[in-house]
Formats: C-alpha cells, structure tokens, sequence
C-alpha cells in the first residue's frame, strides 16, 4: 500500500475511533469470510461497525488519537468492533457470536476512558442494556408519578368530603338560630313587664270613717 493510501487510512481509523463510544477488540483468526460478514450485519443492527484492520495501521492511529493503550491487544489477527450508541448492547451481540463461531476470541475493550480485559468486556454483556434500563427507570418515574397523583386525588376527595358535610350543617344551624330567637324573643318582652309589677307598691286600704263626731251631735 503506497504511503499516502496508508496516511489516508490511518487518518480514517482515527476518525472512527474518535467518532466511537467504545472500542470491541477481537481476533478473529479461524472466521471464514461469510461468517465475519454475518458477524458485521448483526453487529450493525445494534449501531456497531466491524472492521478487520491491520495491526500496524491500527497502532499508529489509536496513537494518534490518544489511545496507546490499546497496542498490547494489538496483536494477532485483529478485528475492531467501532460502537456508537450503547456498548453494553454490542458487547452481547460480540458473546453471542463467539458461541456461534467459537473461533472469535474477544480480547478486550475501550470504554468510558479506560481499558477493559476481556473478563471485563465480557462481563458487560452480563449487563442490562441501555434500553432495558431507560425503561426501568420510567417505570419506576411512572409509578411514582402514579402514586403522587393517587395522593392529590386521595386529597382532594377528602377536602371536598369536608366541605359537602360541612355545606350540609349550615341549613340545619341557620334554621335552628331564627327559631331560637324567636323563642326568646317573647321571654324578653315579658322580663321588663315583671320587673314593672314587682317595683309597683300595692296601694293601702282607705281610713274607716270617724264616727265620733255624730255621736256628739246626737247628744
């Protein structure tokens, strides 16, 4: 390969990898052809590209883009799977095709800013998906939601209870009141008249006659 269409490779590399969420490192070595191609159309259906790179090339530009790192894993038939969008998702795609094609060996991965051994780029196909746990976590705000809104219909029921008893107490207070005073009324009226009786003295019986004057005439 003329040095140009290697610069212009490397350049294209480092593109991917920097455009990348994560980084899938396999060998491989045993894979026929139609099976990496069937390994490449299934990874592409979870956002991931698989791309069969030369070692050398792929060195030179994970060095270019601040990946050094990577170059121990280099080594070997090598085959990058370039992950845009959930690594978790590629990452199982990557396990399940290694028990399709015992041959694909997965060496490790980069992710997240750090280097992951393969135990650890497998264990993350152990993991729930970003889908999977995008939807528990609405679940769970569903719910809550649910239950906050059960809580202020609970509420509100309440408060109109309270209202509607207390909306049927007032005619039954509001007719016991004018009937209440209509009884004392009268009681009112009769007090001065009592008080007036009881301060009137009771008038004194009139003086007899004094008869002794005709009993002198008649003497």
């Amino acid at each position: 390969m003329p040095n140009a269409e290697k610069v212009e490779r490397v350049a294209e590399l480092k593109g991917r990898i920097e455009a990348s969420d994560a980084l899938l490192l396999t060998e491989y070595r045993g894979l026929t052809v139609s099976e990496i191609a069937e390994l490449r159309r299934s990874l592409a259906e979870g956002g991931a590209s698989f791309a069969v790179v030369k070692n050398t090339l792929m060195r030179r530009a994970a060095s270019d883009a601040g990946l050094s790192e990577l170059e121990p894993l280099l080594e070997g038939p090598s085959a990058i799977t370039f992950v845009q969008g959930d690594p978790i998702a590629a990452a199982k795609s990557v396990v399940k095709a290694q028990k399709l094609y015992p041959a694909l060996l997965l060496k490790g991965a980069w992710m997240e800013g750090r280097l992951l051994s393969a135990d650890e780029a497998k264990a993350l196909a152990d993991l729930e998906s970003r889908e999977q746990m995008l939807s528990k976590v609405a679940g769970l705000m569903k719910a809550d939601l649910s239950k906050a809104a059960a809580l202020f219909v609970s509420m509100q029921s309440k408060l109109l209870g309270v209202l509607e008893a207390y909306k049927a107490k007032l005619p039954a207070e509001e007719e016991a009141l004018p009937a209440a005073e209509a009884q004392a009324a009268p009681e009112a009226e009769a007090a001065p008249e009592a008080e007036a009786e009881a301060e009137t003295p009771e008038a004194e019986p009139d003086a007899a006659p004094d008869s002794a004057p005709e009993e002198q005439g008649q003497e």
